[in-house]
């Protein structure tokens, strides 16, 4: 038997995260602490749909998850059918048992989880205006970033070519792996000219150069790219398998990014990384604004699938009221620290 405590809060952002949708200065989660009726083992899982991009960020958020753990409870197991339209919750859900199971932060059996290996991971530039994302740049570059990913689509195009030019001044693409993110900011008109600009950089990979849901014209883009193409948004809201298909049969991306909260749980993730590689589509995972809670699971399980390309892992210092966790950038590799002490949620 098992009860389950749904835990609200509200994360502080350091400093304003500017995406192609807005910026973020606040971020609501809600934590979930599974517990064993009569053993006091107990697993924390975090639940955290982003504001109008999650298919499950719904009005009543809060109330369809109290009733979804009261099931879990009741059952003694998750009903994985049941939560295919609610992804962030799933992953909490997944997450609070893989933890409770365990014992410990440590999910499996890893060199990351024992402490021996980092995941390699890229150095995220955040959207703003020219001089802060030319300093950005800068302060990855100086920390020894191998890979760097700048989100592009919020300032002029011109200026985002230059940041680009100032990094390939500098490094060569053996030497820093270059990605960017246009979150969907370009038209499909628009789109194969920038394509043909940026290939000018030498980049590894543009993640969705035009909104979701035109898969035809997403289609084209990805047999002519002159840059290898990568869906992210466009994975959001298909949550069953014969979709999934579909999606990757029309569009045949060039890679495909699992972001566990957005597309699926780490149930659904593992579904589209099993169908991508039947397509010899790629993958990489990548966390979604999590605090350190969601984060470390998402590491966890990320550790299991032997990542040699760098993951997009690096978001566990963005908040003034993180809860501090036994993880670490350090140099460009995220790492687990066994020696740490872990948080005690009874006292949550």
């Amino acid at each position: 038997m098992y009860t389950i405590k749904i835990i609200p809060r509200t994360l502080h952002f350091k400093q304003p995260a500017g995406t192609s949708r807005g910026v973020y200065l606040t971020r609501k989660v809600w934590y979930l602490v599974l517990q064993e009726t009569g053993t006091g083992r107990y697993g924390i899982g975090e639940c955290a749909p982003l504001p109008a991009l999650s298919c499950d960020d719904i009005p009543d958020y809060e109330d369809v998850l109290t009733c979804h753990c009261l099931q879990t409870a009741e059952r003694g197991s998750i009903d994985y059918e049941a939560l295919r339209p609610y992804p962030s919750m799933l992953f909490g859900l997944e997450t609070a048992f893989c933890h409770l199971r365990a014992g410990s932060l440590r999910f499996w059996n890893t060199p990351f989880s024992e402490g021996k290996q980092g995941i390699p991971i890229n150095g995220l530039i955040w959207m703003g205006n020219f001089d802060e994302m030319y300093r950005r740049i800068e302060e990855k570059m100086k920390a020894g970033f191998r890979c760097i990913k700048v989100k592009i689509g919020a300032i002029d195009f011109e200026r985002e070519l230059e940041l680009l030019a100032h990094i390939r001044q500098h490094f060569s693409p053996q030497e820093i792996e270059l990605r960017v993110d246009a979150n969907g900011a370009f038209s499909p008109a628009d789109a194969p000219r920038k394509l043909e600009q940026l290939s000018r950089f030498h980049l590894h990979s543009i993640e969705q150069p035009i909104r979701a849901g035109q898969w035809e014209e997403m289609s084209k883009l990805c047999q002519e790219t002159p840059i290898p193409i990568a869906l992210d948004e466009e994975l959001i809201g298909i949550n069953h398998s014969e979709r999934k298909r579909q999606l990757l049969d029309t569009i045949r991306p060039q890679y495909i990014i699992l972001k566990p909260s957005l597309h699926g749980g780490l149930h659904g993730s593992e579904e589209w990384i099993k169908l991508a590689k039947e397509r010899s589509i790629g993958s990489w995972v990548t966390s979604a604004l999590e605090s350190n809670v969601g984060l470390n699971s998402i590491a966890q399980w990320c550790a299991t699938l032997n990542p040699h390309m760098p993951q997009g892992l690096g978001t566990g210092q963005l908040f003034t009221d993180n809860i501090p966790y036994p993880l670490a950038i350090q140099g460009d590799c995220l790492w687990f620290l066994p020696e740490q002490p872990e948080p005690d949620f009874t006292k949550f």
